[in-house]
């Protein structure tokens, strides 16, 4: 009797869910309600957003090429989601493009939505994938889905908004959302970015969770054919390769369809973007909005994966990927990475992932071309766009005084903290106080590995290139004095411009 009363219960607590999916000619009030609050405001979307993302290099397919025109010619309001999975604490390089992406869609005058896979990266996304991804303990996820989102915030919301923009956005898209976070855009005056639209962060644990396996069997999976799955690209190269693909990652396209499907029809959300790998999750939730719920309207828009001209994957080092968050990696990092990227492949990526004008970016290239040209003028350009969008104006600056800082013969004055904001991209090490103070540099450059012997070390300072605090060594019989100790706690070595040992003492 229990049991029974138990499952009673839990009927119940699902009827709301199965109301909002199942067609409401209530809800279908509220939309139509929406839709022309929408069209009121569609006149101040002024450019194509696919036009755009198409001169930049951003746009792979879409499922429609009049995406966001209508009949007369007008714009269309829309709302664009781009989905994140927290398989870990930070989002890396690989989904800067998605950022970006739905960034133009705001400064198109649309809304975004980032939505963070906390339900479906318990799952894992098989696309482009050649493993199954590692579970990851319910802990983890959550712990990777806040910081995800914390993450998120803070890149959409550095773009100008105004507060007028985001409430209307925030009132639209959150009918049936309130927990959601959105930009409130106070504190901007009302000028600034006039056609800005809104941003929303979601989270797809929070319609997820009230779903059992028999409701989503009876209300998604019927209307999903396996001959159509099994046809998806990313399905077909799991299945032919030696691992195989388990039906759990099988299911993942419904999943990450019945997400379109959910946010369609109760948030009004009409184009989903992703890399052009996500294509068939992509049109298994366009497909699954028209067979459900027997409307047009879903769209679907891909970009290319960020790769070099050589075809490899962009945003991977000798250390790994490279982290968007700057508790995973430093800002000055970060920039680095981006103020080494070849000529080949610079001027691809300013317009690709920086909001610079297509006409300074062919200046750019131009100068590129003359005579008297800087090398690495462009990429550091690239470098400080990319940055200051990931790090906001803060951490650009940081990134900045670190580089002036730490270039050998450098008059800028170091601090600890700044050469504490390199530590993690430079080999370091940690020694007692008394055993650096008053010891032979020759012996500490030998001894902490920033070269291999003492007579190296001796070949260098005859040769002039190595630096104490970025000062210039010029004697053998150098001593490391209380004054050279930065703040009393670290020490900078230099065998050059590259190799850095940055010594803590303790």
């Amino acid at each position: 009797m229990a049991s029974a009363a138990m499952a009673a219960s839990t009927r119940t607590l699902l009827r709301p869910h199965r109301l909002l999916l199942l067609p409401d000619p209530r809800r279908r009030r509220l939309s139509a309600t929406a839709a022309a609050s929408a069209n009121a405001v569609a006149t101040t979307v002024r450019r194509s957003v696919v036009d755009v993302l198409r001169e930049r290099g951003l746009l792979e397919a879409t499922t429609s090429e009049t995406l966001g025109s209508s009949a007369t010619g007008e714009h269309q309001l829309l709302k664009a989601y781009c989905g994140f999975d927290p398989t870990a604490e930070s989002l890396h390089l690989g989904n800067l493009i998605g950022l970006v992406a739905l960034s133009w869609f705001r400064r198109c005058g649309h809304t975004a939505v980032a939505l963070v896979g906390g339900a479906t990266g318990r799952v894992g996304d098989p696309s482009g994938k050649s493993a199954e991804r590692p579970d990851l303990d319910l802990a983890a996820v959550i712990a990777n889905s806040d910081a995800i989102k914390a993450l998120v915030a803070q890149i959409l919301g550095r773009a100008p908004v105004s507060s007028h923009h985001a409430q209307s956005g925030k009132s639209a898209i959150l009918d049936q959302n309130e927990h959601a976070l959105a930009s409130s855009g106070q504190g901007l005056p009302d000028n600034l970015g006039e056609n800005i639209g809104s941003f929303v962060i979601l989270d797809n644990y929070d319609w997820w969770k009230d779903i059992t396996l028999l409701d989503f069997l009876r209300e998604v999976g019927k209307y999903a054919r396996v001959g159509t799955m099994i046809a998806k690209e990313s399905v077909k190269k799991r299945l032919n390769s030696e691992e195989g693909m388990s039906y759990t990652e099988f299911t993942y396209q419904l999943l990450q369809g019945y997400d379109f499907l959910y946010m369609f029809k109760n948030m009004g959300v009409n184009v989903q973007i992703g890399g052009s790998d996500q294509w068939g999750n992509i049109t298994a939730g366009t497909d699954l909005i028209r067979k459900i719920l027997q409307v047009e309207g879903a769209h679907g828009l891909t970009f290319p994966l960020l790769l070099k001209s050589d075809g490899t994957k962009f945003g991977k080092s000798e250390d790994g990927a490279i982290w968007l968050s700057s508790k995973m990696l430093s800002p000055y990092k970060f920039y680095q990475y981006f103020y080494s990227v070849p000529d080949v492949d610079v001027v691809r990526f300013m317009k690709i992932l920086t909001f610079v004008s297509l006409d300074e970016i062919q200046e750019l290239e131009q100068s590129m071309k003359k005579p008297g040209y800087v090398p690495n003028t462009v990429q550091r350009r690239l470098a400080e766009e990319v940055t200051r969008f990931v790090h906001g104006e803060e951490g650009l600056q940081e990134a900045l005084k670190a580089t002036e800082a730490l270039r050998p013969g450098a008059q800028t004055e170091l601090d600890s903290q700044t050469i504490e904001g390199i530590a993690d991209g430079v080999p370091s090490c940690s020694l007692p106080y008394d055993q650096v103070l008053k010891s032979p540099l020759v012996d500490l450059a030998a001894s902490t590995g920033l070269l291999a012997s003492k007579s190296a070390v001796k070949r260098l300072i005859k040769q002039g290139g190595l630096y104490l605090n970025n000062t210039k060594i010029d004697s053998e019989d150098k001593l490391i004095e209380e004054s050279d100790i930065v703040d009393g706690k670290v020490l900078l070595l230099s065998a050059g411009k590259k190799n850095k040992m940055v010594v803590r003492v303790s």
